[in-house]
């Protein structure tokens, strides 16, 4: 690791993004005002069964993270795929805060749980937990492919270019 990376903050926000919805991309906004560049993780997790596969996973990252106004993403943001213990991903990138999204209470519970066991494994690495925005809180990859599969409208949850990939992929199925 250089001095330059030494000094800066490296935010490490990972998940499986499968899909990336409207509430991965307002974290991603946000995380970018606390960290000087932001590595979106996204995780290979074959255990989840997810509807697409990690490289098109990391496409659709990639092309809405682009498609955010420079006002909204602050620093350098750069999508990267992991398949291996979160914690050694952060090491291996030079990160130093890993960034969660936390929606309900429900999910606290967990992350506080992951963010335990992540500080044992690495002490040197920080969580930080951002609460969802008000319109962003009830939204979920689970929820927005139940609802498309059963022919809802998810165009309130994902960006356009998302719901059109996701509909494709159900009916595909």
């Amino acid at each position: 690791m250089s001095d330059v990376n030494a000094k800066m903050l490296i935010g490490v926000y990972p998940g499986t993004f499968d899909p990336t919805t409207n509430g991965h991309l307002d974290i991603i906004c946000r995380a970018t005002k606390v960290v000087d560049k932001l590595v979106v993780g996204v995780a290979a997790n074959a255990g989840k069964g997810p509807l697409f596969d990690l490289e098109e996973r990391v496409a659709m990252c990639r092309e809405q993270i682009a498609a955010l106004s420079s006002d909204l993403v602050q620093v350098p943001v750069e999508v990267v795929p992991f398949d291996q213990l979160l914690m050694d991903f952060v090491t291996e990138i030079g990160g130093r805060v890993i960034i969660r999204g936390l929606r309900a209470v429900s999910d606290f519970e967990y992350e506080f749980q992951m963010a335990g066991m992540n500080a044992r494994l690495n002490p040197k690495v920080e969580t930080l937990f951002l609460m969802a925005s008000e319109r962003n809180q009830f939204i979920s990859s689970r929820f927005v492919k139940e609802i498309g599969q059963f022919g809802g409208d998810i165009t309130h949850f994902v960006p356009k270019a998302v719901a059109e990939r996701v509909l494709t992929a159900l009916a595909a199925r």
